[in-house]
């Protein structure tokens, strides 16, 4: 989820400068690397850039996309507008896979709460639109939804998962499918985690996906993150292997 460079300068210097009398943002919590997103929204007045490449494995072929973009603007104390930038993929060496861009998609995520017993709990409605390469897009209006949650058991370890329902287009042909994850977080240091994550897809035609994946992410400064993750398929219908690495940063555009 890479920004470009001159977007990224654009951003940056047309910020308004934090001043002394700002209160100071929650340190930056991203949907990236893991599958299971964030159970928060980005802050009220703040744009997060979460960026990306990763390197995929399937059936013997080698897949690089990238820059995986994910804008994120808060709105709302309790609100966040989503924009998923056309992510590139392309085929390494001699494959024949299909390349370009892929489509982007549009959405919100809506903060719930507050919720009884710690749980910190979010709405994310999207749609994802057909401005992809023949190659790589669905060719279809792609709707879905998400309910990430999240709890601390300590100061050190927390739970989360994500209920989700994609309703894709495959082949002309609707194929809703269901999405379920768990994942365990590791607060090693201040700045720094490690999480351990199990995704399942149900798809209503095709075989199921399930994946392990594993990550960590190290904030650089309280609104700068990188991460690196990998992942292996368990099922015959899963990517083998998987590989990526990423910087995320927030940006404070309006607001207190």
């Amino acid at each position: 989820m890479k920004l470009p460079l001159a977007a990224s300068l654009i951003l940056l210097f047309g910020s308004r400068p934090a001043s002394a009398d700002d209160p100071a943002p929650p340190p930056i919590a991203t949907d990236r690397p893991a599958v299971t997103d964030s159970s928060i929204v980005v802050p009220f007045g703040t744009l997060q850039a979460e960026n990306g490449f990763a390197e995929t494995v399937s059936q013997g072929q080698s897949t690089l996309d990238g820059p995986e973009t994910w804008l994120r603007l808060g709105v709302a104390p309790k609100t966040e507008l989503r924009l998923i930038v056309p992510d590139y993929f392309g085929p390494l060496g001699s494959g024949l896979g299909g390349s370009g861009f892929g489509d982007m998609a549009i959405g919100v995520k809506q903060q719930l709460g507050p919720t009884p017993g710690g749980f910190d709990v979010s709405f994310v409605a999207s749609l994802s639109l057909p401005t992809g390469a023949p190659s790589v897009s669905s060719h279809g209006y792609d709707p879905f939804v998400q309910l990430p949650w999240s709890r601390a058991l300590s100061s050190n370890w927390t739970v989360a998962g994500m209920l989700s329902v994609y309703w894709l287009t495959d082949r002309g042909r609707r194929n809703t499918t269901g999405e379920a994850t768990f994942l365990i977080d590791r607060q090693l240091s201040r700045a720094w985690d490690a999480f351990v994550e199990y995704a399942g897809d149900f798809a209503e035609r095709g075989g199921p996906r399930h994946l392990l994946h594993f990550g960590t992410a190290y904030k650089l400064t309280p609104s700068q993150q990188v991460d690196l993750h990998a992942g292996v398929g368990l099922s015959s219908a899963t990517v083998d292997h998987f590989i990526g690495l990423g910087y995320s940063f927030r940006l404070r555009l309006f607001g207190q």
